[in-house]
């Protein structure tokens, strides 16, 4: 026997609502997340945090991280364009 399903307005729904999801704010939110991560893992292994991460946005050599509290492999999952984009807004307040 088929599994039926039942319609959107029966689960609650509300169609006359409009839900926003935006993925960019996700985004930027990892990113803010990720880089704070790295900048105290710097920070406690005695590192100047935005010398380091500034060496690795210009050269994009991983070297420049920490292994420390895995953040080498954080700085990783950031999209260098991505960070740099969000990083230019940010400081224009856009």
């Amino acid at each position: 026997m088929p599994m039926q399903t039942q319609d959107k307005e029966e689960q609650g729904f509300d169609k006359s609502k409009t839900i926003t999801f935006t993925v960019h704010d996700e985004k930027e939110n990892e990113m803010k997340r990720i880089l704070s991560a790295i900048y105290e893992a710097l920070r406690e292994k005695g590192y100047n945090p935005i010398n380091q991460i500034v060496g690795y946005i210009l050269s994009e050599d991983p070297t420049y991280i920490t292994n420390y509290k895995n953040a080498r492999s954080l700085i990783r999952r950031i999209d260098r364009d991505e960070l740099l984009n969000a990083l230019v807004r940010n400081y224009l307040g856009l």
